[in-house]
């Protein structure tokens, strides 16, 4: 996966170093950190769209993501997108964990999955929970999986 800042500033290191750096240098400055992992996809044309992002936020003082985009030519249903959603976000959060845990830094993984039953997204709801929860991880749905359904989703 290739990453980039918001700004469109890649980010050429190897992800685990710009993390880790990213950290030591908002702990340095006197931050408290909880660091939140979404992916959000959307179908254009015949191709899926999707942005995956690791939010930094800053007790109390907002926050910054770093961000990635790929894409897939393939059919696929709404609960597979969503669980591959989910895929790419454990992936992520699996790579970071220990790094996270080492400098104390909170941990969440956000699902672009509603939990009203009236939503067709609902469907990959228990799969999703149960993989992120699972992996030991904090899981969070919509309405509280802000990295997922609002983060993510501008920058698809």
């Amino acid at each position: 996966m290739e990453w980039r800042r918001l700004n469109g500033q890649r980010i050429e290191q190897p992800l685990l170093k710009a993390v880790e750096e990213t950290i030591k240098r908002e702990i340095d400055l006197g931050y408290k950190l909880k660091v939140c992992i979404g992916t959000d996809s959307q179908v254009i044309g015949d191709e899926v769209h999707f942005a995956s992002v690791i939010v930094f936020l800053r007790e109390k003082r907002g926050g910054f993501m770093f961000i990635s985009n790929d894409k897939q030519h393939r059919k696929m249903t709404l609960r597979e997108r969503m669980i591959l959603e989910v895929g790419r976000s454990v992936e992520v959060a699996y790579a970071l964990c220990h790094l996270l845990d080492q400098y104390s830094v909170a941990l969440e993984v956000h699902a672009d999955i509603n939990t009203d039953p009236a939503f067709e997204s609902n469907t990959a709801l228990r799969e999703a929970m149960g993989y992120i929860l699972s992996m030991g991880f904090v899981f969070k749905a919509k309405p509280d999986a802000f990295a997922s359904s609002s983060c993510a989703d501008k920058v698809i």
